[in-house]
C-alpha cells in the first residue's frame, strides 16, 4: 500500500507548529503498514496532482494566505478534480477560508477565493486568541486546539463542529465552526489539530483507507502517549469552560 500526500505551500502556511499535522499522519499511515510519500508545493510550483491520496494546507499569516490563493489560483481546477473524486483533505487555520467564495481583507479588498464552497469570509481588526473545545458528530470525543484568527466566516452550510463550548466558532462565541463536506474537512483549529486529537486522525485515516479501497485494519494504531495528553488538555480545557 503506497500513498502521497501533497503538502500546499509549507513555505508560508506552517504557523504554529502545522507541517506537524502532516507528520502525525505519516506515522499513523506508516503504523498501519502503508508506504507514505509527502509531496510538498512551494509558493513558486505547480503543484502536482497525479496520484495523490491526500491534500494539507495549514495557516499562515494574513499576507502568507494571500500569497499561497495567488499561487493556487491557477491550479484550482486540478484541486478540485480531486476533492470532486472523493480524495480526503483538510484545511487548518486561515486555510480553511480560501475554500470559500471570497475574503475580504481589513482595508476593504476583496480577495475572489478558490469557490469550492459557498461561504465568504471578512477579516476583522479583533484578534481571537484562545483555546477550543468543540463538538462533532463524526467521533465520540470533543475536540480540543487553539484558535488565533481575526475574521468571520458566514454561509457555511455543513459545519465540521456543531458547537463550541469554549472558543469562537466561523460568526461568534461558541457557535458551529468550521466546514465539511464529503471527504473534505476544514477548520481554524490549530495547535496543531492532529496532534492534539487521535481520534480526527483516526477519522481521516479511515477515508483514506477507503477512498483507496483497502482494508481496514481492525485497530488502527495508537501512537505512544498521545491519548494521555489528549485527555490532560480535555481536562484542563473543559475546566476552564465549566464542563
Amino acid at each position: 500500500m503506497e500513498l502521497t500526500i501533497l503538502h500546499l505551500y509549507p513555505d508560508c502556511m506552517s504557523l504554529y507548529g502545522e507541517y506537524a499535522n502532516v507528520a502525525v499522519l505519516r506515522r499513523h499511515l506508516e503504523a498501519a503498514g502503508v508506504c507514505v510519500t509527502v509531496r510538498a508545493a512551494g509558493l513558486d510550483d505547480t503543484p502536482d496532482f497525479d496520484q495523490v491520496g491526500f491534500v494539507y494546507m495549514g495557516a499562515g499569516t494574513e499576507r502568507g494566505q494571500k500569497w499561497a490563493l495567488t499561487a493556487l489560483t491557477p491550479h484550482a481546477q486540478g484541486l478540485r478534480d480531486l476533492l470532486e473524486a472523493g480524495t480526503p483533505a483538510l484545511f487548518t487555520g486561515n486555510a480553511m477560508e480560501l475554500l470559500g467564495q471570497s475574503v475580504t481583507d481589513q482595508s476593504g479588498k476583496v480577495w475572489p477565493c478558490l469557490g469550492l464552497a459557498d461561504f465568504a469570509t471578512v477579516e476583522t481588526d479583533q484578534r481571537a486568541p484562545e483555546d477550543v473545545v468543540a463538538h462533532t458528530t463524526l467521533w465520540d470525543e470533543p475536540a480540543v486546539g487553539f484558535m488565533n484568527k481575526c475574521s468571520h466566516t458566514t454561509g457555511v452550510a455543513s459545519p465540521l463542529f456543531d458547537r463550541l463550548t469554549l472558543g469562537e466558532g466561523n460568526e461568534g462565541e461558541k457557535g458551529p465552526e468550521g466546514y465539511m463536506s464529503g471527504n473534505l474537512f476544514a477548520t481554524h483549529l490549530v495547535g496543531p489539530v492532529l496532534v492534539k486529537n487521535p481520534a480526527f486522525t483516526r477519522l481521516l485515516v479511515t477515508r483514506m483507507f477507503q477512498h483507496e479501497g483497502w482494508t481496514l485494519p481492525e485497530t488502527l494504531p495508537v501512537l505512544p502517549h498521545e491519548e494521555e495528553a489528549y485527555q490532560v488538555t480535555l481536562r484542563e480545557l473543559s475546566r476552564r469552560s465549566g464542563n
